[in-house]
């Protein structure tokens, strides 16, 4: 089922904000962002244009992984402030037209949720089966090396299996050793998750972000037990086949909009984060008639850059294969579902850094890259400080400067094999920290981010990358991402139009055309830092400009592409 202009939900013409709040605004000079200090920037907001705020967790959580790991549900963690704090912020985004979607993170909770405190309890606990308990491998005994119930390796380094010594048995976790896995497969979790949902729809949100929420479902062999991974390294394997997108998934993520959202007065938006997913499942899982989710976060191309040891061995990226991904995408969810366009998260490193020029070139390359992203079908999400071109934190010069459990972890198991400055190099490229530096609101001491010491260094480029400088230059960052939302808003093509790629073998240009009815719209990204030519149709010459990041576009072809440079032209076929 294919979206129409007429049928199209709200959700296909606006633009998501996405809010770490721990380094987007302090506003009592502790060094951590918080919910007082997002009310100080609500009219920045507002000012770019974007129609819902996504707020990565502000529950209470003992901050093991930064707030994704959450003690409960129903609360703020008092380092953000309280519930009647959150209450003032939802009500002054909805004063000024903005959704606000939570970050919803049920496949774990934090080993200090009181589920997770009484299911430890004992082997006999009502909430035993709430997560993953299994015995030693049958054989072995317990805690001996390899003794863990699968193979599994966790995200974070190490077994996914974490022996407990209060009953003797290991349970499982996917992510890090304090956060233990939720059993989807019991109905009372199901129940209880999707009661707490409702509790925040009541409150006022407007949807969930579900973090890795194709992650829920286990393959769970008849007797019980789990089944291993294939073995790459040592004795750890790959479990991922057995838990990414597994086999109830669909049904878990049908109940909960049933039971959730069904039949609910509003307008809602529900996104899945699924690492792994295909296009093929996302086909599934973004088809309005099956009533799952509204749009996914996949990886694939945030992946072309890794190399064979991962994300931290890094290779340069070839245009063709971002073009060959994004392209593959676009033409899956062209009949079906819907994209979620994204470049920066608080788990990506900054896009002008990665994939653009954060030197000379720093305004031109981000945005283009801001422009060819925002001119695919479907719907763009912007990460703090990416609508300045924020940079990557090349400040952490030192292991200690680091916080993300990611790094540290990475770096404890590979400096035996891997020099320091090999390791460096790869954080100061793909690290989560280079996202999560706080916000550039100024030029003054700590950007204006807090009057206190910031719990991450702000970076030095602060001084000249900043909101306040950017506000007042017309040719600014932030002024072209404003340009790029309002299009969007204001131009039907961007939000419902086919979408065809051009140029699929040139490894400098990023060419694709937009087409609604009889108005087409040709869109030109040069990926490099020298002059190129768009060998387009001649069709074209004398297109109008609906926008570009230089002063006086000349359009005739071919199109003579400047560094960096990003052109949009429509014409009435």
């Amino acid at each position: 089922m294919a979206f129409t202009q007429q049928d199209a939900p709200w959700w296909t013409s606006t633009v998501v904000y996405q809010i770490y709040p721990r380094s987007f605004q302090d506003s009592d000079g502790d060094g951590i962002g918080d919910l007082r200090g997002v009310l100080q920037r609500v009219d920045h907001l507002a000012e770019l244009g974007v129609g819902v705020v996504w707020f990565s967790p502000i529950f209470r959580s003992p901050q093991d992984d930064n707030g994704y790991d959450i003690s409960d549900y129903q609360d703020v963690d008092p380092l953000f402030g309280t519930l009647a704090d959150l209450d003032q912020v939802i009500a002054a985004l909805h004063e000024r037209g903005i959704k606000v979607v939570m970050d919803l993170v049920v496949n774990h909770t934090s080993d200090e949720h009181p589920w997770f405190v009484e299911s430890r309890s004992s082997k006999d606990s009502p909430k035993r089966d709430w997560y993953w308990w299994r015995p030693a491998r049958e054989g072995m005994p317990t805690g001996a090396p390899g003794a863990e119930p699968t193979n599994w390796g966790s995200f974070f380094s190490g077994p996914a299996w974490e022996l407990d010594p209060i009953t003797g048995e290991y349970y499982l976790h996917l992510f890090s050793r304090r956060q233990p896995d939720l059993n989807w497969e019991n109905p009372e979790v199901r129940d209880a998750v999707f009661t707490m949902m409702r509790w925040w729809l009541d409150r006022g949100v407007d949807g969930f972000r579900m973090d890795v929420v194709n992650l829920l479902s286990k393959a769970v062999r008849p007797d019980g037990s789990l089944p291993d991974g294939i073995a790459h390294d040592g004795r750890l394997g790959d479990g991922s086949p057995h838990y990414t997108s597994g086999p109830r998934i669909h049904e878990f993520l049908a109940q909960m909009h049933r039971e959730v959202f069904a039949g609910r007065p509003g307008a809602f938006l529900t996104v899945g984060e699924m690492p792994g997913v295909t296009v093929q499942d996302a086909r599934l899982f973004t088809d309005p008639a099956r009533a799952e989710v509204d749009m996914v976060f996949q990886f694939e191309h945030v992946g072309l850059d890794h190399g064979p040891g991962g994300k931290f061995d890094p290779r340069p990226l070839r245009l063709t294969e971002l073009k060959a991904s994004l392209g593959r995408w676009q033409a899956g969810l062209a009949d079906v579902g819907w994209n979620s366009l994204y470049w920066d998260n608080h788990d990506q490193p900054r896009i002008v850094s990665r994939w653009g020029d954060d030197g000379a070139y720093r305004r031109e390359s981000a945005t283009m890259l801001a422009t060819v992203l925002h001119l695919h079908r479907g719907t763009p999400y912007v990460y703090q400080g990416e609508e300045l071109g924020m940079t990557n934190a090349q400040h952490l010069t030192a292991p200690e400067h680091y916080r993300d459990i990611e790094t540290l972890r990475h770096l404890a198991e590979a400096r035996a094999f891997r020099t320091e400055a090999d390791l460096l190099a790869a954080y100061g490229a793909m690290g989560r920290d280079n996202a999560r530096t706080p916000v550039q609101w100024d030029a003054s001491a700590h950007a204006g981010f807090t009057t206190g010491q910031p719990w991450l260094p702000v970076n030095p480029n602060h001084v000249e990358l900043n909101a306040a400088a950017q506000r007042a230059d017309p040719r600014s960052v932030f002024h072209h991402y404003r340009r790029l939302i309002a299009l969007r808003r204001d131009e039907p093509a961007v939000a419902h139009g086919d979408f065809t790629m051009l140029l699929p073998d040139d490894e400098a240009v990023y060419a694709f055309t937009r087409r609604l009815d009889d108005v087409e719209l040709l869109v030109l990204g040069n990926f490099t830092g020298e002059e190129q030519l768009a060998l387009v149709d001649p069709v074209w010459t004398d297109a109008q400009v609906l926008l570009g990041n230089y002063d006086e576009p000349v359009v005739e072809t071919p199109v003579r592409l400047r560094p960096w440079e990003a052109l949009v032209v429509r014409r009435t076929r």
